[in-house]
């Protein structure tokens, strides 16, 4: 494994190991990772170049949407195109980690 250097002084060859998440922090890079490989997609430029925000239904270049998990990440919801919609910075912003449903509430209670 190491070289013997000069004057008989062992040398060992540094090897640098970088640990692999485990538990919910590797599931989370993950599902990110996922993320960013389906931003590239064409089936996710087709949902963009919509121009539709999934949530208030208002109509935004695709330059101004951004990639919400209808069911957060944080919540146990993948990184699937089930679960990922298009929608304005301003809605995914209010929704933060909120389920449907209590997304749903919160927009009640605003009314």
């Amino acid at each position: 494994m190491g070289k013997t250097g000069r004057k008989g002084l062992s040398r060992q060859k540094e090897r640098v190991v970088v640990p692999k998440p485990s538990g919910e922090e590797g599931e989370l890079a993950l599902e990110k990772a996922k993320a960013r490989e389906l931003r590239q997609s064409e089936w996710w430029k087709r949902q963009l170049a919509k121009g539709v925000c999934h949530y208030c239904g208002g109509a935004f270049p695709a330059r101004e949407l951004t990639m919400d998990h209808v069911v957060p990440l944080s919540r146990g919801g993948r990184t699937a195109r089930g679960n990922v919609v298009p929608c304005c910075k301003e809605c995914n912003t209010r929704k933060k980690h909120l389920l449907p449903m209590e997304w749903e509430e919160w927009l009640a209670g605003r009314g």
